[in-house]
Protein backbone atom coordinates (compact mmCIF):
# COMPACT_ATOMS: atom_id res chain seq x y z
CA UNK A 1 0.00 0.00 0.00
CA UNK A 2 1.28 3.47 -0.75
CA UNK A 3 2.37 5.99 1.77
CA UNK A 4 0.49 8.52 -0.38
CA UNK A 5 -3.10 9.28 -0.63
CA UNK A 6 -4.44 11.32 -3.62
CA UNK A 7 -7.17 14.19 -3.06
CA UNK A 8 -8.47 15.93 -5.83
CA UNK A 9 -11.31 18.28 -6.39
CA UNK A 10 -13.39 17.93 -9.71
CA UNK A 11 -10.57 15.20 -11.21
CA UNK A 12 -8.68 17.84 -11.93
CA UNK A 13 -7.05 19.87 -9.27
CA UNK A 14 -4.95 17.14 -6.71
CA UNK A 15 -3.53 17.55 -2.94
CA UNK A 16 -1.46 15.08 -1.75
CA UNK A 17 -1.60 13.43 1.73
CA UNK A 18 1.96 11.63 2.95
CA UNK A 19 2.02 9.47 5.88
CA UNK A 20 5.21 10.00 7.75
CA UNK A 21 5.81 8.63 11.44
CA UNK A 22 5.03 11.37 12.90
CA UNK A 23 1.27 11.89 11.08
CA UNK A 24 0.52 13.66 7.55
CA UNK A 25 1.86 15.67 5.11
CA UNK A 26 -0.05 17.34 2.93
CA UNK A 27 1.47 18.57 -0.39
CA UNK A 28 -1.06 21.45 -2.17
CA UNK A 29 -4.25 22.31 -0.55
CA UNK A 30 -6.17 23.03 -3.70
CA UNK A 31 -9.04 25.16 -4.70
CA UNK A 32 -10.48 27.84 -2.03
CA UNK A 33 -12.95 25.61 0.22
CA UNK A 34 -11.58 22.61 0.01
CA UNK A 35 -10.02 22.23 3.94
CA UNK A 36 -12.81 20.74 5.91
CA UNK A 37 -13.15 17.55 3.21
CA UNK A 38 -8.99 17.70 3.42
CA UNK A 39 -9.05 17.43 7.30
CA UNK A 40 -11.88 14.53 6.74
CA UNK A 41 -9.99 12.83 4.09
CA UNK A 42 -6.93 12.99 6.75
CA UNK A 43 -9.15 11.43 9.85
CA UNK A 44 -10.46 8.51 7.27
CA UNK A 45 -6.28 7.65 7.10
CA UNK A 46 -6.02 7.50 11.14
CA UNK A 47 -3.70 10.33 11.04
CA UNK A 48 -2.80 13.75 11.48
CA UNK A 49 -1.47 16.73 9.42
CA UNK A 50 1.26 18.03 10.97
CA UNK A 51 2.72 19.79 8.08
CA UNK A 52 1.41 21.57 4.86
CA UNK A 53 3.95 21.52 1.90
CA UNK A 54 3.05 23.94 -0.85
CA UNK A 55 4.52 23.39 -4.17
CA UNK A 56 3.92 26.71 -5.90
CA UNK A 57 1.75 30.05 -4.88
CA UNK A 58 -1.09 29.60 -7.43
CA UNK A 59 -4.44 29.52 -6.50
CA UNK A 60 -5.29 26.03 -7.33
CA UNK A 61 -2.52 24.85 -4.63
CA UNK A 62 -2.63 27.31 -2.02
CA UNK A 63 -6.60 28.15 -2.49
CA UNK A 64 -7.30 26.55 1.12
CA UNK A 65 -4.07 27.18 2.98
CA UNK A 66 -6.02 30.17 5.20
CA UNK A 67 -8.97 27.75 5.98
CA UNK A 68 -6.49 25.02 7.06
CA UNK A 69 -4.61 27.35 8.93
CA UNK A 70 -7.80 28.31 10.99
CA UNK A 71 -8.37 24.51 11.34
CA UNK A 72 -5.27 23.14 11.94
CA UNK A 73 -3.21 25.81 13.41
CA UNK A 74 -0.21 23.73 14.97
CA UNK A 75 0.60 22.58 11.97
CA UNK A 76 3.91 23.56 10.10
CA UNK A 77 3.87 25.63 6.52
CA UNK A 78 6.35 25.13 4.11
CA UNK A 79 7.14 26.55 1.15
CA UNK A 80 10.09 27.26 -1.13
CA UNK A 81 12.26 30.38 0.06
CA UNK A 82 11.94 31.50 -3.46
CA UNK A 83 8.23 31.14 -3.95
CA UNK A 84 7.77 32.37 -0.61
CA UNK A 85 7.96 35.64 -1.85
CA UNK A 86 4.99 34.92 -4.16
CA UNK A 87 2.64 33.63 -1.05
CA UNK A 88 3.35 37.28 0.05
CA UNK A 89 2.33 38.86 -3.02
CA UNK A 90 6.17 40.35 -3.57
CA UNK A 91 5.91 39.93 -7.83
CA UNK A 92 9.29 41.36 -8.59
CA UNK A 93 11.47 39.41 -10.47
CA UNK A 94 15.05 38.22 -9.38
CA UNK A 95 18.33 39.44 -10.91
CA UNK A 96 19.35 36.58 -13.52
CA UNK A 97 15.97 35.04 -14.03
CA UNK A 98 14.13 35.59 -17.25
CA UNK A 99 12.32 38.76 -17.79
CA UNK A 100 8.60 36.89 -18.26
CA UNK A 101 5.39 37.99 -17.12
CA UNK A 102 4.23 35.98 -14.28
CA UNK A 103 1.43 34.13 -15.07
CA UNK A 104 -1.67 32.21 -13.57
CA UNK A 105 -3.33 33.53 -10.45
CA UNK A 106 -1.32 34.71 -7.30
CA UNK A 107 -4.19 35.51 -4.52
CA UNK A 108 -1.25 35.36 -1.71
CA UNK A 109 -2.20 34.50 1.74
CA UNK A 110 -2.96 35.68 5.14
CA UNK A 111 -0.92 32.63 6.45
CA UNK A 112 2.76 32.98 7.07
CA UNK A 113 5.35 30.42 6.62
CA UNK A 114 6.82 28.62 9.27
CA UNK A 115 10.00 27.30 7.24
CA UNK A 116 11.41 27.61 4.14
CA UNK A 117 12.95 25.00 1.92
CA UNK A 118 15.46 24.88 -1.16
CA UNK A 119 17.29 22.29 -3.04
CA UNK A 120 17.87 18.73 -1.46
CA UNK A 121 16.25 20.01 1.79
CA UNK A 122 13.91 16.81 2.88
CA UNK A 123 10.96 17.02 4.28
CA UNK A 124 9.85 13.64 6.44
CA UNK A 125 10.46 11.11 3.52
CA UNK A 126 10.56 13.73 0.23
CA UNK A 127 13.23 15.48 -1.16
CA UNK A 128 13.01 18.22 -2.24
CA UNK A 129 13.70 19.33 -5.87
CA UNK A 130 14.17 22.93 -7.75
CA UNK A 131 11.66 22.53 -10.78
CA UNK A 132 11.26 26.42 -11.48
CA UNK A 133 9.68 27.32 -14.77
CA UNK A 134 6.21 26.89 -14.79
CA UNK A 135 6.53 29.66 -11.71
CA UNK A 136 9.83 30.93 -10.73
CA UNK A 137 10.25 28.95 -6.83
CA UNK A 138 8.10 26.02 -8.44
CA UNK A 139 9.66 22.43 -6.46
CA UNK A 140 8.73 19.15 -6.86
CA UNK A 141 9.14 15.87 -4.00
CA UNK A 142 10.66 12.82 -4.44
CA UNK A 143 8.98 10.52 -1.75
CA UNK A 144 12.63 8.33 -0.89
CA UNK A 145 11.04 5.21 0.18
CA UNK A 146 9.02 4.26 -3.55
CA UNK A 147 10.47 6.93 -5.76
CA UNK A 148 6.91 8.44 -6.34
CA UNK A 149 7.80 11.98 -8.02
CA UNK A 150 4.91 14.55 -6.74
CA UNK A 151 5.49 16.80 -9.31
CA UNK A 152 3.45 19.76 -8.68
CA UNK A 153 2.71 21.76 -12.37
CA UNK A 154 5.94 20.89 -13.86
CA UNK A 155 3.91 17.42 -15.68
CA UNK A 156 0.27 17.07 -15.84
CA UNK A 157 -1.49 14.36 -16.80
CA UNK A 158 -5.32 15.33 -17.79
CA UNK A 159 -5.49 13.37 -21.11
CA UNK A 160 -2.29 12.07 -20.70
CA UNK A 161 1.17 12.81 -20.05
CA UNK A 162 2.45 16.47 -20.80
CA UNK A 163 4.44 18.95 -19.76
CA UNK A 164 3.20 22.74 -19.08
CA UNK A 165 5.49 24.68 -21.27
CA UNK A 166 3.51 23.92 -24.20
CA UNK A 167 -0.40 24.47 -24.11
CA UNK A 168 -2.41 21.63 -24.91
CA UNK A 169 -6.24 21.60 -26.23
CA UNK A 170 -7.43 18.68 -23.85
CA UNK A 171 -6.20 20.73 -20.61
CA UNK A 172 -4.96 24.39 -21.46
CA UNK A 173 -4.99 26.24 -17.85
CA UNK A 174 -1.90 25.02 -16.84
CA UNK A 175 0.14 25.38 -19.48
CA UNK A 176 -1.33 28.81 -19.98
CA UNK A 177 -0.14 29.82 -16.09
CA UNK A 178 3.41 29.18 -17.07
CA UNK A 179 6.18 31.96 -16.42
CA UNK A 180 8.97 30.87 -18.53
CA UNK A 181 8.80 27.89 -21.18
CA UNK A 182 12.02 26.97 -21.45
CA UNK A 183 12.87 27.25 -18.06
CA UNK A 184 9.87 24.94 -17.45
CA UNK A 185 11.02 22.42 -19.94
CA UNK A 186 14.65 22.18 -18.78
CA UNK A 187 13.09 21.08 -15.02
CA UNK A 188 10.55 18.87 -16.88
CA UNK A 189 14.43 17.09 -18.37
CA UNK A 190 15.95 17.16 -15.38
CA UNK A 191 12.39 15.65 -13.40
CA UNK A 192 12.68 12.24 -15.79
CA UNK A 193 16.26 12.01 -15.24
CA UNK A 194 15.11 10.64 -11.69
CA UNK A 195 13.45 7.76 -13.55
CA UNK A 196 10.79 8.22 -10.69
CA UNK A 197 8.58 5.03 -10.16
CA UNK A 198 5.11 6.79 -10.25
CA UNK A 199 4.15 10.24 -11.28
CA UNK A 200 1.77 12.41 -8.81
CA UNK A 201 1.37 15.68 -10.94
CA UNK A 202 -1.38 18.59 -9.47
CA UNK A 203 -3.81 17.97 -12.26
CA UNK A 204 -4.68 14.54 -13.30
CA UNK A 205 -4.50 11.25 -12.11
CA UNK A 206 -1.34 9.30 -10.71
CA UNK A 207 0.89 7.48 -13.41
CA UNK A 208 2.62 4.37 -12.70
CA UNK A 209 5.84 3.88 -14.80
CA UNK A 210 5.62 7.03 -16.08
CA UNK A 211 8.96 7.63 -17.52
CA UNK A 212 8.38 6.99 -21.36
CA UNK A 213 5.49 9.09 -21.14
CA UNK A 214 7.60 11.96 -19.63
CA UNK A 215 10.06 11.85 -22.38
CA UNK A 216 7.84 11.97 -25.18
CA UNK A 217 5.90 15.02 -23.34
CA UNK A 218 9.34 16.66 -23.47
CA UNK A 219 9.89 15.55 -26.92
CA UNK A 220 6.67 17.69 -27.66
CA UNK A 221 6.78 20.53 -26.19
CA UNK A 222 10.54 21.60 -27.32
Amino acid sequence: MSDITRLTRFGLVNSYLVREDDGLTLVDTMLPRSGRRIVAAAGTLGAPIVRILLTHAHMDHIGSLDELHGLLPDAEVIISAREERLLSKDMALDPGEPATKLRGGYPGAATRTTRTVTEGDRVGSLEVIATPGHTPGHVSLLDTRDRTLICGDAFTTVGGVATTAKGRIVFPFAASATWNRATELDSARRLCELAPARLAPGHGPIVDSPLAAMRAAVARGA
